[in-house]
């Protein structure tokens, strides 16, 4: 099946769902590249992305899995390769 490469944006709103935000990104872990997070304490929010290489369908789901979550936003950008 083929594969593409994508950056996943995540802003975390309500810390009460990162326990389950992280169940995910385990979920999906053969797929994931990379992540990397940055705590915002500013404006109280964590920013985090996520590198992944996987179906189209896959990313959808995962990206729709996270955006379902209380105060959890999430955004896929595709590379053409």
């Amino acid at each position: 099946m083929e594969t593409r490469v994508a950056v996943i944006g995540i802003i975390v709103e309500n810390r009460e769902s990162a326990a389950a935000l992280n169940e995910i990104l385990s979920e999906y872990g053969d797929y994931i590249i990379g992540r990397m997070g940055v705590p915002y304490r500013k404006r109280d929010i964590n920013i985090i992305s996520v590198a992944v290489d996987a179906p189209q369908n896959v990313i959808n789901a995962l990206s729709g899995k996270i955006g379902r979550l209380d105060g959890v936003y999430a955004k896929a950008a595709y590379s053409n390769v």
